[in-house]
């Protein structure tokens, strides 16, 4: 009976998360096994065919695009985050943040505010390699949560912030509609980022270098051409990990990259890579009609379930309050570790954080301020649904009218 109203794809899927949260030190594979009994049954018993899914046909692009994204994204940025730390710039940041709890607060601006122009994969590793030094590596749970919860959030009301948010915007919605989702994740952060500092003064302060702090400019060089690089490519070419490479690869030849972090960087890239296939290949044909309501299930929804599928489904049954949505399937993920393409990142750095039992535990103000955040926008500016013409669509008119 249960088969008949489920189908096997979300009951295969459903037994790999359970897995996952029973046992965290072997979600990777427990993420490849689950993603190739779903390859196998959806090839085999849904006819599937897995050569369009993937690599797409005249009517639909393909998976490979986000997928190549999100691998060079995560790998990426581990590099990244290793340039940053060898500049010796958090060692400095930790000279000038004060000892009190709102040091720690500072910290989680500074996150915030990257992850508004910056990719919030980006944003997460910056913010976890300056936890690292300053804290040297003892970080509560509850904070690395709100360092993940903290780039979702800078990044939920920026079209250039978030990967879901350019979707939207490459697909047509304008900037300006997206812009309010910040009366949301401004007032989600100032909870869970206030009770986050506390935990985090409480668990391990500040620690300040004893040895005088000399910024090393050629590694904050390399730091800033990766991140000028994502943005161009984002903006204009829609692959934001062409222009990070593109960055690291020529700041090699001046300070040689490290490349071990690679190693710990691709396990949580094929980890991630796994969830999302799966996802991918769910039978969602469309998702309920545009409300209030079902915006808020998809923010939830989006904590076990990639949320670019999900904004996929979005953007083709159109007419939703983009701002919601966007805080919504942005900010959701926040709630889970690998809810989000951040939290699978910062995992590499913080292997703890994949408990999922002390994640929900410690990290328990994020689901709060989620349902905050949520509440206060609906209430300050009410549903406020706008149907937007696709540039798909536009584009085939303007070759029509030629």
């Amino acid at each position: 009976m249960l088969f008949n109203l489920i189908p096997i794809e979300f009951i295969l899927f459903g037994v790999t998360l359970l897995g996952i949260v029973l046992n965290h030190k072997k979600a990777i594979y427990i993420g490849l096994t689950g993603m190739i009994a779903v390859l196998l049954y959806s090839k085999f018993i849904s006819n599937v065919n897995l050569t369009e899914h993937f690599i797409g046909n005249e009517h639909h692009e393909g998976e490979w695009r986000i997928m190549l994204n999100l691998f060079g994204l995560l790998t990426g940025f581990s590099i990244l985050a290793a340039y940053f730390e060898k500049s010796e710039l958090p060692q400095y940041i930790s000279t000038r943040l004060s000892h009190k709890w709102y040091g720690h607060l500072t910290l989680l601006i500074i996150v915030f505010i990257l992850s508004s122009f910056l990719d919030n994969i980006a944003a997460a590793m910056i913010g976890g390699s300056i936890a690292h030094v300053i804290y040297k590596g003892k970080v509560h749970i509850g904070f690395l949560a709100a360092i993940v919860a903290a780039s979702n959030a800078g990044g939920a009301g920026s079209v250039i912030g978030d990967t879901t948010t350019t979707m939207m915007w490459i697909e047509g919605v304008a900037a300006s509609e997206v812009l309010h989702a910040y009366i949301a994740s401004i007032s989600a952060f100032l909870f869970f980022a206030f009770i986050a500092s506390r935990q985090q003064h409480k668990h391990h302060d500040i620690i300040v270098p004893d040895h005088e702090v000399h910024i090393d400019f050629q590694n904050l060089f390399i730091v800033a051409l990766i991140i000028i690089g994502t943005i161009v490519t984002n903006v204009y070419l829609d692959f934001p990990a062409l222009g990070v490479w593109i960055a690291i690869l020529i700041g090699n030849l001046f300070k040689k990259a490290d490349w071990k972090q690679l190693g710990p960087a691709s396990s949580g890239s094929v980890f991630l890579l796994s969830l999302v296939t799966i996802a991918s290949l769910m039978p969602v044909d469309q998702l309920p009609e545009p409300s209030v309501i079902s915006s808020f299930g998809l923010g939830l929804v989006s904590s076990i379930f990639d949320n670019i599928p999900l904004t996929k489904l979005a953007l083709e049954q159109n007419n939703y309050d983009w701002a919601i949505l966007a805080y919504a399937v942005g900010f959701g993920g926040s709630m889970l570790w690998f809810g989000s393409s951040a939290g699978v990142a910062l995992s590499g750095l913080y292997p703890q954080m994949r408990d999922v039992k002390k994640w929900i535990s410690m990290g328990w103000h994020i689901v709060v301020s989620y349902i905050i955040g949520f509440a206060i926008l609906y209430l300050v500016l009410g549903w406020n649904a706008h149907t937007f013409t696709p540039k798909s669509q536009i584009n085939q008119s303007e070759n029509v009218e030629h």
